[in-house]
């Protein structure tokens, strides 16, 4: 959903892929809610906890900027 403002995008599902991770043991090492898990994936996410980036980035040994992206609007 994109607004005048831009959009983030949650690249969760490529680093799982990258990293040979499936969603349970991701929910498992991060001890995380598979269902939360699905929606960073989906990006059905309307807040984004720091907490749950903390432990994504940890888990998964990455950067903040790997797991998020930042798309600015179209229209000025």
């Amino acid at each position: 959903m994109e607004d005048k403002f831009g959009y983030m995008e949650i690249r969760l599902n490529e680093l799982l892929k990258k990293k040979g991770l499936s969603k349970n043991k991701l929910s498992y090492k991060a001890e995380m809610n598979w269902k939360q898990i699905d929606n960073y994936c989906t990006n059905n996410i309307t807040r984004l906890d720091v907490f749950v980036l903390c432990k994504l980035c940890t888990v998964l040994d990455c950067k903040i900027e790997d797991l998020l992206v930042f798309h600015p609007s179209e229209t000025k």
